[in-house]
């Protein structure tokens, strides 16, 4: 049976809901990110917005000098989740095939259904613009590596201020030769490096890549040049992925501006610890291994971990993992660019309370509460209380 595997992009995401909450920006410059005052990049951008240059990940700073009427507008990611998750579950109606790639990425594989591949992306595009107002793009083929560059092919054809709604199909058989005018680039594993060394050989474009002795690229690339061959080809066996084991839940913030004051870095690690704890206790995860990230201004960056005596998802036990950890690493007065808390070693089996543990299983109890309380009020509107110390 030929496959038919579609993926699915919503297009510039974040500014799409945003429009959605604020119709005025529609056919403006705007972008999501961080405030040009500090640090802060670009995490999607109007199309509008693209016609002056400016992408994601740029500094915001640098977007307002290439446009300066852009209009920047604050992350709402609590906001985009929820609309990603709505947006996932409909998708499942049509296939439980489905593997997210990111919060507005997804493969799905509809080999099952009867009708024609590019019928089946009109339906499903339909479907998201007329159900949550959203634009999305499509890549159509009989496996995930052409689907995906197809997308990315049809996306970048598209011009002016719109979303580019861009539906691109290679029929079965096709994949070779629509890869082959392609650049290198364009192939998933080659990256600069890799293109450069290729360049060197005398090959530019995906095209190249398939008609180079294979032997040779194995010679050159090791086990990288037999996937290169193949991936040239437009081979790709690979299934539709329904779930991923989640290897570590963590959470980080760049600050605006280096911060070197002990009790900001330790209020910022407990916000910080209590958003790992929550995504933790969502998944239904306990994790054994708490680990912080320090980033210095000149980018140098540390990394220290420790284990527990037993897996975890509070936030308190968190947050005191962390703050050990930071109190070891961290001189006062030290600047500090970025601060991360992570959680990882799942699967070693759940907290066993002890008749005794009377303690432990009150702070749960209340941990339980907040949950319930920030559910329904946000999860700004209760904190605990608590001291930052020194040690």
């Amino acid at each position: 049976m030929t496959r038919k595997i579609l993926h699915l992009d919503l297009d510039a995401f974040f500014c799409a809901v945003e429009e959605l909450r604020n119709p005025d920006l529609r056919g403006k410059p705007f972008a999501v990110g961080g405030s040009p005052q500090g640090r802060g990049v670009v995490a999607s951008c109007s199309y509008a917005a693209r016609q002056y240059g400016i992408h994601s990940a740029m500094p915001m700073a640098q977007a307002i000098r290439l446009c300066p009427d852009l209009i920047v507008v604050s992350n709402r990611h609590g906001l985009y989740d929820d609309v990603s998750r709505r947006v996932m579950a409909r998708l499942r109606q049509f296939t439980p095939l489905l593997e997210q790639l990111s919060i507005d990425e997804a493969f799905l594989d509809l080999s099952d259904l009867p009708e024609p591949p590019a019928e089946l992306a009109r339906r499903i595009q339909a479907a998201i613009r007329n159900e949550f107002s959203l634009p999305c793009s499509l890549g159509v083929a009989t496996n995930k590596l052409v689907a995906k560059i197809a997308n990315d092919v049809g996306k970048s054809r598209a011009r002016g201020a719109e979303p580019p709604n861009a539906i691109t199909v290679v029929p079965p058989g096709q994949e070779a030769a629509f890869l082959a005018p392609l650049p290198t680039r364009a192939l998933w594993g080659v990256g600069p490096k890799t293109a450069d060394r290729l360049a060197a050989l005398g090959i530019h474009t995906i095209g190249d890549i398939a008609a180079y002795p294979e032997a040779e690229l194995v010679r050159l690339f090791g086990k990288h040049g037999h996937d290169l061959a193949r991936r040239a080809r437009g081979i790709d066996d690979r299934p539709v992925v329904t779930e991923h084991e989640t290897k570590s839940v963590s959470k980080e913030v760049t600050f605006p501006r280096d911060v070197a004051d002990r009790r900001t870095l330790q209020r910022t690690l407990r916000r910080l610890s209590e958003g790992v704890g929550r995504n933790l206790r969502r998944k239904g995860l306990q994790g054994s291994t708490v680990k912080i990230k320090l980033r210095w201004p000149d980018f140098t960056t540390i990394t220290r971990q420790t284990t527990l005596s037993s897996p975890t998802d509070q936030d308190n036990e968190i947050y005191e993992a962390a703050n050990r950890l930071f109190s070891a690493a961290w001189k006062p007065g030290r600047p500090v660019r970025l601060l991360g808390v992570g959680v990882s070693g799942f699967g070693r089996g759940y907290r066993q309370l002890s008749f005794w543990d009377i303690e432990a299983d009150r702070d749960r109890r209340l941990q339980e509460t907040l949950d319930r309380l920030r559910s329904k009020y946000g999860v700004g509107a209760v904190t605990r209380g608590g001291r930052e110390s020194g040690g």
